[in-house]
């Protein structure tokens, strides 16, 4: 296993930290077990966020800019069936 697979698993197991203090947010019975849930996915975010930022720098999750008129029919798409 090299850096980079590491690394991209390091990040998919962060964001599965993330859904589950996601869902613990909006399923807490209490004030006190909300906050905490809310803290632990506010920090979950910011290391995901930190992840994220570090694979991108190595050019090993490279983004494609969407072009407008993919973006124009997803959009489209999803308006009518609403």
């Amino acid at each position: 296993m090299d850096d980079k697979q590491l690394m991209e698993g390091v990040l998919l197991l962060e964001k599965g930290v993330c859904d589950l203090y996601m869902h613990g947010t909006i399923e807490s019975s209490t004030n006190q077990v909300h906050q905490t849930f809310s803290h632990a996915l506010d920090e979950s975010l910011r290391m995901q966020s930190t992840l994220y930022d570090k694979i991108q720098a190595k050019g090993w999750y490279p983004t494609d800019r969407a072009e407008m008129t993919k973006v124009s029919a997803v959009k489209k798409k999803y308006q009518t069936m609403g």
